[in-house]
């Protein structure tokens, strides 16, 4: 089998109402995908989506008529691109669809098969008040969730800490709870200060007394050693890492002991090959890894197929915030939509490869751009 083509799509949904995500300064109106498609001289052709493939046009002949198995030599290249360029992990996402179509096995089973579901929590996009907040929890526990994470980013710390309290006081422990500081890393029109250590801390004391389940991203995400200085000081575990791009990163902070919980995410970082390697490592060094999942409908998938074939972590971020961020939304691409049982776990796909079936009427209505390269079959 080689591979003949690479065909990389763009889409673009408007969204109406918009979503007013915590980390953005303004509503957003469109939500963006880009599509990767691999191509081969067998019929068979690999799907793969996360970043917007910047860097790749001009690389494209480093992968034409090579093996699609060769995963390790592409893995290396795309490396060496996203060293020099961009994010171009969504080629190694479509390169292990097209391994799992190929041998008729799901990638899960082809990176570990350790399980077939997991608890979903629910990750929250919105800042709203605390009662609003409140409301939307009960609704999960409802749904069946067993687990939320909420997103700071109010101008005073004591009001994120004030929703926290909020919820409890309307469910109680009937729900898990992580929290997301949102500090380790910044949009780039973000020049706000970061917390310090002592800021982190004192915010973890406070939410220790809640019960939260993890605090994440409480600090900026080149300060491993005051990772680690948190950690030993805070009685809540810190996750972190969703935006660390190289591997010496995660190799550094678990030799320091940084987090308790590793979060790189396969469409943004290494790949499901390269963050398979981090995630082995991390949980080597007695952590956890949870990946983030904020790209797409199929970032999810992916992340899903690899946190389920090698994860020791009971828990998957699912972005759910009805109502401006619901499953239609997130998954618009897609013809099915991945969602959670009543017991609240998310299952990988039983399908060849990573389980994705596109929605050919929404693909029509939202394409925006398109690149082929290669020999067209």
């Amino acid at each position: 089998m080689k591979i003949t083509s690479i065909e990389i799509k763009q889409y673009a949904m408007p969204l109406d109402p918009p979503f007013k995500a915590a980390w953005d300064p303004a509503p957003r109106k469109k939500f963006a995908t880009t599509l990767v498609f691999v191509h081969t001289d067998e019929g068979i052709t690999g799907v793969g989506s996360g970043d917007l493939m910047f860097g790749f046009q001009g690389h494209e002949h480093l992968f034409i008529g090579q093996d699609p198995f060769d995963i390790e030599r592409h893995n290396k290249v795309l490396d060496n691109i996203d060293f020099h360029y961009g994010r171009c992990w969504p080629l190694d996402l479509a390169l292990w669809d097209l391994m799992g179509k190929a041998t008729g096995k799901p990638v899960a089973e082809l990176v570990g098969g350790k399980q077939k579901k997991l608890y979903a929590y629910a990750s929250n996009g919105e800042i709203v008040s605390p009662e609003v907040r409140a409301e939307r929890a009960q609704r999960f526990i409802e749904e069946g969730y067993k687990a939320m994470k909420i997103r700071f980013h109010h101008d005073d710390v004591r009001d994120d800490i004030k929703v926290i309290e909020e919820v409890r006081k309307a469910v109680g422990n009937k729900i898990e709870i992580m929290v997301d500081a949102n500090q380790g890393w910044k949009m780039p029109w973000d020049v706000e200060r970061t917390w310090d250590l002592k800021k982190a801390y004192q915010v973890s004391k406070e939410l220790e007394q809640l019960n939260v389940f993890w605090l994440e991203e409480p600090l900026p995400h080149e300060q491993f050693d005051e990772m680690k200085r948190l950690r030993e000081m805070s009685g809540i575990r810190i996750a972190g890492g969703e935006m660390n791009r190289r591997w010496h990163d995660f190799r550094e902070m678990a030799n320091r002991g940084s987090l308790d919980v590793y979060q790189p995410d396969v469409a943004l970082s290494g790949g499901i090959t390269g963050v398979k390697k981090i995630a082995e490592y991390v949980q080597a060094n007695g952590a956890w890894f949870s990946p983030h999942t904020w790209s797409n409908g199929i970032g999810v998938l992916a992340n899903l197929h690899l946190a389920a074939g090698v994860s020791d972590c009971p828990y998957l971020e699912f972005p759910y915030d009805p109502p401006t961020w619901t499953i239609d939304r997130r998954d618009y691409i897609q013809k099915e939509k991945l969602s959670v049982d009543a017991d609240g776990f998310v299952h990988v796909p039983q399908k060849p490869g990573l389980g994705i079936e596109l929605d050919e009427e929404a693909l029509k209505k939202y394409e925006i751009n398109s690149a082929y390269v290669g020999e067209k079959q």
